[in-house]
């Protein structure tokens, strides 16, 4: 699961005995070298989904982290891409990564919270990869909210989520045990890390954004093995 650049299990430790923000400053030089980061081929094969080369001018990824999906982005978009997070470890590894990336959008880096953004209607493309699990249930609506603000009128919201798995599967249970070990964490150590599995699943996905005003296609068996079991939700702002 980690490779030998990554960091040791002390180094996670203590990532998560501290904030989501401080956590992934100290992961952002060997974030890229974990388990957490969303693979390229998924990254590559959804964002295919929204058309060719150049198809749109500006594009925004949330919790961009490292920069893997805006590496994507940048052959998409004519004119911007635009990574907002709450680490500026991060951000400052996106910028270094992201040197010399194929296409000619101009990069633009945002410390902030994905809760709190203030984007108007500036973006054609809006996409967030592997970071549901660090935005609370009661926080969903007001996540889709600025995203909803941020993009276009027609513009589209892509994310990767997954399907309620059965409770016949372990994973179901891991998950499910992580989640729980996650809570006690949070109800005896301050500041809480929030990090949750089975989050923003395709049900829960379809009805917060649909009541936001989006149109929702969710597709199935587009990502490469063995990420197939996975959806690819584009929501369309109306």
């Amino acid at each position: 699961m980690f490779h030998r650049q990554g960091p040791t299990l002390l180094e996670l430790a203590e990532q998560a005995m501290t904030s989501v923000e401080h956590g992934y400053d100290l992961l952002a030089p060997k974030f890229d070298y974990t388990p957490f980061r969303t693979p390229d081929p998924v990254i590559q094969a959804a964002i295919d989904a929204l058309g060719p080369a150049g198809s749109v001018d500006t594009a925004l990824d949330v919790c961009c982290g490292t920069g893997a999906a805006m590496r994507h982005l940048r052959p998409l978009a004519r004119e911007r891409v635009v990574g907002i997070d709450l680490s500026q470890g991060m951000l400052e590894e996106a910028d270094r990564r992201l040197s010399g990336a194929p296409g000619t959008a101009a990069f633009q880096f945002v410390r902030g919270d994905a809760l709190e953004m203030t984007f108007d209607a500036e973006f054609d493309v809006v996409t967030c990869f592997g970071a549901f699990g660090h935005i609370l249930e009661s926080d969903e609506p007001r996540l889709l909210q600025g995203l909803h603000r941020a993009l276009r009128p027609g513009g589209r919201f892509l994310f990767v989520t997954g399907h309620p798995p059965s409770m016949l599967r372990p994973g179901y249970w891991v998950a499910r045990g992580f989640n729980a070990a996650m809570r006690v964490r949070n109800a005896l150590w301050k500041p809480p890390f929030v990090m949750y599995y089975l989050t923003f699943l395709v049900p829960r996905a379809r009805a917060l954004l649909e009541a936001q005003g989006f149109t929702v296609e969710v597709r199935d068996s587009i990502l490469p093995e063995p990420f197939t079991p996975l959806a690819t939700v584009i929501a369309t702002k109306r």
